[in-house]
């Protein structure tokens, strides 16, 4: 298998010349996952058949002189977005066996320029989670050490992209959900502005904050990932009617002379020093290649935890109280109406979903909302400005993704809060809505295993060709220490 094109680069180039077709290209990727998934188990529907199907119009299209950008190249979906002809569970119990009446823009987006959906990845239930161990249908692992976690919510897709199992995924962040498995698992991910990406038929779990973001395997791939499903959609009010630029041909305007900021309040305590070792290798490299770093403070970072955590919950609240076992999914057997509710519920939902479910419900009852939700709200807006003032005399910031390495499964902190800080440096930017993308830094030996670390470039709203530059760079200068899992 290691002539298998791992990049949608190296697969289009292929498809184009004609040295391989995506019937072969595609059956290769089902045998990968054949042979991988009993390990890794990223994937909770794999659809070899609907695939094979797409592939054999791609390569009729292709015979017939058309092309597209991403013409008969395999390719996952996390299982939150809705693909036609395909079960969206989201990790829950409820929604098990639901296949929805439409399908999501970023889905419909992909179809149109030819891709192949390989099959729907493994995700925390209703993407609540830092691990893949909330999933309702088992844990996936991460490749690099397969008795560590992958990172989540998007577990399945960074997997599947790290294993070899997709060419790139699709992965959603709510609050760093695409960012922390893509450093825990040595890959590319994206978190694009809010608004740059349509969320139509994403499964909603916190609507103020939920995004699409492209997993792959390197930063060209990610910049045709975005291009392919960005853009303005009537369906989607929040999004914007800006064009979308060609971050592909941006790519190669290196660092030098760009200014970048080193947030002081992201070296939290208890960090790994081997995370915090590698941010700093980063620094250096990015200031060998004639960029700027300098330290910066932004001085709400504290509160985006809790800020994050009373949103969150509140908008999961409203949410998830549409699934009641009534008009679609999961639904127990009861004598009456509200037997069937609260027998459905109790046992559809996970923990940690009903967890934040009753932090949210709680955050948005009487005589609470203006004590916390509005207050959550207020201090958003602070954490917002933080990143307005530096981006005035900052082009990016840079920062670990996640303060410690994967853990191993079954080994996570078992209080929520200490839970909850894995996220403490995704939260901030994710509430501010502007774009980060993460991507490998190294490795931590630990007991044996190399552990993927990942670093972050956080940019201006709508400025992800900035990421994409300062992260083509960095990989070009980083000496290769990826291999096919």
């Amino acid at each position: 298998m290691s002539s298998l094109p791992q990049t949608i680069h190296e697969a289009r180039s292929l498809l184009r010349s004609g040295a391989m077709t995506s019937v072969a290209l595609t059956e290769a990727y089902l045998e990968r996952i054949v042979q991988k998934e009993p390990q890794i188990h990223a994937y909770l529907h794999v659809a070899a058949d609907a695939a094979l199907a797409q592939a054999r119009t791609a390569d009729e299209r292709r015979a017939a002189g058309q092309d597209a950008p991403l013409l008969g190249v395999p390719i996952g979906v996390k299982d939150i977005i809705t693909v036609q002809g395909m079960p969206a569970t989201a990790g829950s119990r409820i929604l098990q066996g639901f296949m929805p009446p439409y399908e999501a823009t970023v889905s419909r987006k992909l179809r149109e320029q030819g891709a192949v959906f390989l099959g729907k990845l493994n995700t925390d239930e209703f993407a609540m989670g830092w691990s893949t161990e909330n999933s309702a249908y088992g844990v996936t692992h991460n490749p690099w050490a397969l008795d560590r976690v992958p990172g989540g919510s998007s577990g399945g897709p960074a997997a599947a992209v790290a294993a070899g199992e997709a060419v790139a995924a699709l992965g959603t962040d709510t609050g760093g959900s695409v960012r922390q498995p893509a450093a825990w698992t040595n890959t590319v991910g994206l978190r694009p502005t809010y608004g740059r990406v349509s969320r139509y038929g994403v499964i909603a779990f916190a609507s103020s904050l939920d995004q699409v973001g492209p997993m792959t395997r390197d930063v060209r791939d990610n910049a045709i990932l975005l291009e392919a499903i960005a853009g303005h959609d009537p369906k989607d009010s929040t999004t914007f009617p800006e064009p979308v630029p060609s971050y592909v041909d941006k790519l190669e305007g290196g660092v030098k002379g760009l200014r970048i900021g080193l947030p002081r309040e992201y070296f939290t305590e208890g960090m790994h020093p081997g995370v915090e070792k590698a941010t700093r290798e980063a620094v250096a490299r990015l200031r060998d290649l004639g960029a700027v770093v300098e330290e910066v403070s932004l001085p709400h970072t504290d509160y985006g935890m809790p800020v994050y955590y009373l949103v969150a919950t509140a908008e999961a609240s409203a949410n998830l109280s549409r699934y009641d076992g009534v008009r679609y999914g999961y639904s127990a057997k009861a004598p009456d109406l509200l037997e069937n509710y609260l027998l459905t519920r109790g046992s559809g939902f996970g923990q940690e979903v009903k967890r934040r479910i009753l932090l949210g419900t709680y955050a948005l009852s009487a005589g609470y909302y203006d004590a916390y939700y509005l207050k959550a709200q207020k201090v958003r807006t602070l954490i917002r400005a933080d990143f307005d003032a530096v981006f005035e005399q900052y082009d990016a910031l840079i920062a670990p993704v996640a303060p410690i390495p994967p853990y191993r499964i079954g080994e996570a902190p078992t209080d929520p809060v200490s839970l909850y800080l894995l996220d403490v440096m995704t939260l901030p930017s994710a509430l501010a809505g502007v774009p980060a993308l993460a991507l490998p830094a190294g490795f931590i030996e630990e007991d044996g295993a190399q552990l993927p670390v990942g670093i972050q470039f956080i940019g201006r709203p709508l400025d992800e060709a900035t990421l994409f530059r300062i992260g083509y760079a960095f990989e070009k200068d980083r000496r290769p220490e990826t291999e096919d899992r």
